[in-house]
């Protein structure tokens, strides 16, 4: 790992923890609602595995949060909510997901969390379900979303959006070419 994943890793641990601490629960009470290994999960916590975007989806589930508020928890320095703007810039710290990378949009835990993804699965893996609304735009390649057994195809410059608690999930025949654009509500 380079040093700059390092720090990523060990503040996307810290976010993980101190979530975990929070509300009570053990390293084997989140990695099992999780599904994942309590080893995996500790080191985690201590910067020295980073998750895939599906497995830190199913920790942040398990936490009840989102993996979107989870990288926003991770910055390297606080962002005061009331901050009124926030840069980000090209060359910010991704994390790895089915098919490519994610990254957040925005500094510090906001009201809307937008993230960038740059590559897409090939198949289906399992549906998605969390409270807040998301909008999807497609900024290259084809993107093909499955809204609870309803296949929508999207190409460049198309949008979709779906309100929270809706089962989802997407694919891309165009995998590593694929990019979007997610805003999800954080609740």
């Amino acid at each position: 790992m380079t040093a700059v994943a390092e720090e990523v890793a060990v503040r996307l641990g810290g976010a993980v923890r101190a979530q975990r601490r929070a509300l009570g629960l053990t390293l084997v009470d989140v990695a099992g609602r999780a599904g994942l290994s309590h080893p995996f999960l500790s080191q985690l916590e201590r910067g020295l595995a980073r998750p895939s975007m599906r497995s830190l989806t199913a920790i942040a589930s398990a936490l009840g949060t989102s993996a979107q508020a989870l990288m926003a928890a991770a910055e390297a320095a606080p962002v005061p909510l009331d901050e009124p703007v926030s840069i980000v810039r090209h060359d910010s710290a991704a994390v790895a997901s089915p098919g490519g990378s994610v990254r957040t949009l925005v500094r510090g835990e906001r009201s809307m969390l937008p993230v960038e993804y740059v590559g897409a699965p090939t198949s289906f893996h399992d549906y998605f379900v969390h409270e807040g609304e998301e909008f999807v735009f497609v900024v290259a390649g084809i993107i093909e979303v499955d809204i609870d057994g309803d296949l929508h195809v999207l190409a460049p410059g198309e949008s979709i959006y779906y309100a929270g608690g809706v089962r989802h999930r997407w694919r891309s025949p165009d995998g590593p070419r694929a990019r979007l654009v997610v805003v999800q509500q954080n609740i």
